[in-house]
């Protein structure tokens, strides 16, 4: 699986072109204050993880969905075919006579 930050392109669409355009509509239109090396650590790098509500405020501000700012790739993975394990041995006879228990 392969995930891709598309928050930079998302904003080109919309003509927002620096990370102070969006922390400004960050504030207005969402209600939400990020730090400027906040914004522009989101602008210009992959997270590796987002909270929802920056991820809701960031669909707010820019008036788009998820599926703008994230693109998945669902193709499944090919895993190569592992090699049988081998068969462990068996355990043998516990004497020569074939008694396993002793009488009673």
């Amino acid at each position: 699986m392969k995930i891709q930050w598309r928050l930079r392109m998302a904003a080109a669409k919309r003509e927002v072109w620096t990370g102070t355009e969006l922390r400004r509509l960050l504030a207005e239109k969402a209600g939400l204050e990020l730090s400027s090396a906040s914004v522009s650590a989101l602008f210009t790098k992959e997270p590796s993880q987002v909270k929802m509500t920056t991820l809701a405020a960031l669909c707010t501000a820019l008036e788009c969905t998820p599926n703008d700012l994230i693109e998945v790739d669902t193709t499944p993975v090919e895993r190569p075919i592992a090699p049988p394990r081998p068969v462990a041995d068996l355990p043998r006879a516990a004497s020569a006579r074939g008694r396993s228990m002793p009488p009673l």
